[in-house]
């Protein structure tokens, strides 16, 4: 099980989670952040330090959140970036593409 980035980043992008990461298993996408599940080392640091509440433990998420799980696996696969498992974000891993779930979500502000 890892942590879960959901719909309450998309727009938001605050980026504190990834800034605390110490392993870099946070990426940014387009819309929101997203956690790599396999670089995750589940240490919660990301959980304790989003201001809008967006980060859960897999195992904790609620039901109508569980598809989020899938959107933060998905979003290195081929079917959005393909990134695989890169070792760690920094920026030039950045990029405008977000699952689309994501980019489907209706805009939402600060």
């Amino acid at each position: 099980m890892t942590y879960v980035i959901t719909e309450t980043c998309i727009d938001i992008k605050d980026g504190a989670c990834a800034s605390v990461c110490p392993v870099d298993s946070i990426y940014e996408g387009g819309r929101m952040f997203y956690i790599h599940p396999d670089e995750c080392i589940n240490c919660g640091l990301c959980l304790s330090v989003c201001p809008v509440d967006a980060v859960s433990w897999e195992g904790d998420i609620p039901e109508t959140k569980k598809g989020y799980i899938a959107v933060n696996r998905d979003f290195f696969g081929p079917e959005v970036t393909n990134m695989g498992s890169p070792g760690g974000w920094e920026k030039s891993r950045s990029t405008a593409l977000d699952h689309p779930v994501v980019a489907a979500h209706q805009p939402q502000s600060a």
